[in-house]
């Protein structure tokens, strides 16, 4: 990926991973999806982030475990 979906940055949620223009964690997405909830679940909840970040971040997920089991 040229680049990235994610931010750090301590003055944003204390440093937590967040899609890069918002305050939206990471980690709330992968929460709903672990509850069951579908990619347009979680947009309608954060419409701040866009379709388009999140297959991003879950494309980079996917090829950095399977780079990492490789």
């Amino acid at each position: 990926m040229s680049t990235s979906v994610v931010s750090c940055d301590s003055a944003v949620m204390g440093g937590a991973p967040v899609f890069v223009g918002t305050r939206v964690p990471i980690q709330t997405l992968l929460d709903h999806l672990e509850a069951g909830d579908s990619i347009n679940d979680f947009l309608e909840g954060y419409p701040t982030v866009t379709r388009q970040q999140v297959i991003a971040f879950l494309e980079e997920a996917k090829d950095r475990l399977v780079e990492s089991v490789s």
